[in-house]
């Protein structure tokens, strides 16, 4: 059985049960092909409050707790390892036995280049770079600005399935970057057939971790600036609008704008911290409703969101903003796509008007375009490497 490690971010982004289902879903879709896999997760004293000043990050910290909370909840004791930047041991097997798995694994999945940790990185003998955040990365390189963590991969995919291709507006820098989807175990996501099928929801960060993105004399934006031009939308449509919106408080006006054109605003700390809690929070919805990162849109990127994914996987139509998804993936049944205020409110109305054929058909994308055997095909093509 070959042995792949999987690289991502649990800890360092606490009570984010969205980001935590990305690294979970690759490691479980993994498992499902037949591959033995650890997850290994790169923590640096920065981010950790109460972090000594030689980088060593206290046991006891949220960041450490919720890594330990997501690891019993999934039952990942054995496979799961953290660390800090320094490679020291926090949680999880012995450096000892984790060196030793690393010498007979065949293949690192590191997902944002997350994983820089040259000891442990160097000594897999097939490194793949995952992006999931495409635009940001390629700008960012080709404007020499440093954080895309690129180097010292074998392999390069995008979930920016146009990247490389004409129309799509995203720098290549000169690699050979090959399309990939976000995987979803369709068992993990059991249908509620209680959910009101008019209730519209969504999960997401008014502004998110990134600031607009400057290249070329041209800004690229944010998801706050895509749903500006959505505010009024509630007010047209038909169903409930609910957003688990992480918003600042210094954006204030924007949420007063939001719940005065019918908006119903609830808090993510409360309905999605947690793996768990995020997946009640989609199974109790209807379908969902979202716009996208600007810099995707405009790029013409051919993104397509994790956590729609998600909702597709438990039977939930999903009404989103088009990023170029055009001959990528079937839309108008299940998955609805827009592009103006029209074109939102009429996808909103074909959806509850047939809902349950929207519903049957959004399981079956999710089982057809993202299951293991589906998504992962081109890694697999790609590093030769098979179970």
């Amino acid at each position: 059985m070959s042995k792949v490690i999987v690289a991502g971010a649990l800890a360092n982004k606490p009570r984010n049960g969205g980001e935590a289902w990305v690294r979970l879903s690759w490691m479980r879709s993994l498992e499902a092909l037949g591959f033995e896999v650890l997850l290994l997760e790169e923590i640096g004293a920065d981010v950790v409050d109460g972090a000594s000043r030689g980088g060593e990050v206290p046991r006891g910290s949220a960041h450490v707790d919720y890594f330990d909370e997501v690891v019993r909840s999934f039952d990942l004791d054995g496979r799961a390892v953290l660390m800090d930047s320094c490679g020291r041991w926090i949680h999880g097997m012995e450096r000892s036995e984790l060196m030793a798995h690393v010498d007979a694994s065949h293949l690192l999945v590191n997902i944002g280049g997350h994983l820089t940790f040259e000891a442990i990185r160097s000594r897999i003998p097939c490194r793949a770079y995952v992006d999931i955040d495409p635009g940001f990365v390629h700008f960012w390189e080709a404007g020499g600005i440093s954080g895309a963590r690129l180097e010292g991969h074998h392999h390069y995919f995008t979930i920016g399935e146009n990247v490389g291709r004409p129309g799509c507006l995203i720098p290549t820098l000169d690699l050979r970057w090959h399309p990939i989807r976000q995987p979803v175990l369709i068992s993990d996501w059991p249908e509620d057939p209680e959910a009101p099928p008019e209730r519209f929801t969504t999960v997401a960060s008014w502004r998110g971790s990134f600031g607009p993105v400057q290249f070329g004399g041209r800004t690229f934006g944010l998801k706050v600036h895509e749903f500006r031009r959505f505010m009024e939308f509630p007010t047209h449509a038909r169903g409930t609008f609910e957003i688990a919106l992480d918003i600042h408080p210094d954006d204030g006006a924007d949420l007063e704008r939001l719940r005065d054109n019918g908006w119903i605003i609830v808090d993510p700390q409360e309905v999605a911290s947690d793996p768990l809690a995020f997946r009640r929070y989609i199974q109790g919805s209807g379908a969902e409703f979202s716009v996208a990162q600007g810099i995707y849109v405009d790029t013409r990127s051919g993104w397509f969101s994790d956590r729609s994914t998600r909702y597709l996987a438990a039977g939930k139509p999903v009404l989103v903003q088009d990023t170029g998804l055009d001959g990528l993936l079937p839309t108008g049944e299940g998955l609805v796509t827009f592009s103006t205020l029209e074109e939102a409110r009429e996808g909103a109305r074909r959806i509850l008007d047939d809902y349950e054929e929207h519903s049957v058909r959004a399981r079956d994308l999710a089982r057809e375009h993202f299951s293991p055997e589906a998504a992962l095909a081109p890694l697999l093509d790609v590093t030769g490497v098979a179970p």
